[in-house]
């Protein structure tokens, strides 16, 4: 008898993954505002440090919200087929 599949060792749902991507990525993108609106508040060339960070914060948004955190897939068991399968007669098998 095959082992039964154990609902803890299924990967996440979509909808849990793509919320847990979105949180991630306003995180981030509201990080780069802050970013931007320093660069008007902070004088000569300290600008540069939050501009930078305005800058490169959408490739790592993108990157962390895409990255998959969850767990790896494990190779998940599922039923037999339901109808047995009857294999079609060759024809040399017909007399």
């Amino acid at each position: 008898m095959a082992k039964q599949q154990s609902i803890t060792s299924l990967p996440r749902s979509p909808h849990d993954d793509r919320r847990s991507r979105m949180i991630q990525y306003t995180v981030a993108m509201s990080f780069r505002t802050v970013c931007i609106v320093l660069c008007l508040v902070v004088p000569d060339w300290w600008r540069l440090i939050p501009a930078v960070g305005a800058i490169l914060l959408p490739y790592v948004a993108v990157v962390l919200a895409n990255a998959s955190s969850s767990k790896p897939a494990t190779e998940m068991l599922r039923p037999g087929g339901l109808v047995r399968q009857v294999p079609e007669p060759r024809p040399t098998d017909v007399p």
